[in-house]
């Protein structure tokens, strides 16, 4: 009775490419079919569709961290064009920001939640790779 490690699995049966698109949808990274969330950023245990196993994730700050990268980095230079170019009441451009900000975060916190558990499900890491009992 032996575990296999991930260094006994072959890296080629699970493509970083598609399980990452699958992910970034909130699907499972091994069908693609079933649901991986289970509301808004809860990660279900199993997939209801082919029962790979979920719970390994360690998904962490992860997802927050990387928002927040990437919405800083897009609105700071809308910040810097628009008051450049238009000069805005504070009060507006203010407000106009702040629901950029908060609609674009959470368009993309689940999606990257998705995406990052799916990167550690093909790269076999936090359990996901280890093999039943044989």
């Amino acid at each position: 009775m032996t575990l296999a490690t991930s260094v006994d699995l072959p890296d080629d049966d699970r493509p970083v490419k598609p399980a990452l698109l699958r992910g970034w949808r909130r699907r499972c990274p091994n069908c693609g079919a079933g649901p991986m969330m289970r509301g808004y950023l809860q990660v279900r245990d199993a997939c209801p569709v082919c029962g790979e196993a979920l719970h390994h994730h360690r998904a962490d700050d992860g997802p927050a961290y990387l928002t927040i990268l990437i919405v800083g980095h897009l609105l700071a230079p809308v910040l810097m064009f628009v008051y450049s170019t238009w000069r805005p009441e504070p009060l507006g451009l203010a407000v106009g920001l702040t629901l950029g900000t908060v609609a674009l975060s959470l368009y993309l916190l689940p999606r990257l939640k998705g995406a990052l558990v799916a990167l550690q499900w093909a790269k076999r890491m936090h359990g996901f790779g280890s093999a039943p009992d044989v």
